[in-house]
């Protein structure tokens, strides 16, 4: 996920997020999901990064 310019990854198997502080990060300050949201496979990604995305969809 990105927020502002920092790139936050979860590991939802090894050491899940409590559901506040997910809802902090997928959700703007309007309440709505933070956009663009893609999902790959198994893999979210909420926000924009330009690395990030490059990284994932390469």
């Amino acid at each position: 996920m990105s927020k502002g310019k920092n790139v936050v990854a979860f590991d939802m198997k090894k050491d899940k997020p409590d559901e506040a502080t997910l809802l902090s990060h997928l959700l703007g300050p309007s309440g709505n999901l933070r956009a663009p949201t893609i999902r790959k496979g198994r893999t979210l990604l909420v926000g924009f990064n330009e690395d990030m995305y490059t990284d994932a969809l390469g």
